[in-house]
């Protein structure tokens, strides 16, 4: 496996052993639902109890892996964000999610087979989609239109549509909605001049 992938099955095979759900996002999910580039981390979502804290799941974390910051548990209460090294040196970081979008997320996550014999739990090609839409970098835009064209046909477009509405009415300057529909939209029209090409080549 390369670096990355290493890393993604050694935060799995640890979350597993201790029964904790999670989901893979970013750059490590994009090659099962779109076009793989690289990208040097591996990025996850666990969901923690607001009853239990932030602390104990840390310090769990800090039983197996080394921090990448000085106050690991100050670090993610503040920022909500455990940043950690695997054994091979590739950067974990995990994203502590609340009960709602980041929850149903992981319940959504499906397998993503590595290598032979070796899965992970990745989110949905439309979870991949929220999120990045949500974030909205240039890179992230590209990426959303790579999960579209992949995926024709087989997403599910009311359930994107309905949690970004959701996210833009909680960012300052909506754009997650507007963002997918661009691609959406590009992907349609790419997808019609397609055929249309081939009717005239058949004549």
């Amino acid at each position: 496996m390369n670096p990355r992938f290493e890393a993604a099955w050694e935060i799995h095979q640890f979350l597993t052993a201790h029964g904790i759900a999670y989901a893979i996002i970013g750059g490590t999910a994009l090659p099962r639902w779109g076009e793989p580039r690289f990208t040097k981390d591996v990025d996850l979502v666990v969901v923690t109890s607001l009853q239990e804290g932030v602390a104990p799941f840390v310090r769990l974390l800090l039983t197996r892996f080394a921090s990448r910051e000085q106050d690991a548990v100050g670090f993610a209460c503040q920022y909500r964000v455990v940043k950690l090294k695997a054994s091979n040196q590739c950067d974990l970081d995990i994203s502590l999610g609340l009960p709602g979008y980041e929850e149903e997320m992981i319940r959504r996550a499906i397998g993503y087979e590595l290598v032979p014999g070796k899965s992970v739990r990745v989110c949905s090609a439309e979870d991949l989609i929220i999120l990045k839409s949500v974030a909205g970098r240039p890179q992230d835009l590209i990426d959303i239109e790579s999960v579209i064209i992949r995926q024709r046909g087989k997403l599910d477009a009311a359930y994107i549509r309905g949690w970004l509405r959701q996210f833009d009415a909680l960012l300052p300057a909506p754009h997650a909605l507007a963002d997918f529909e661009r691609a959406w939209r590009a992907e349609k029209r790419a997808s019609r001049e397609a055929r249309q090409a081939y009717r005239t080549r058949r004549g």
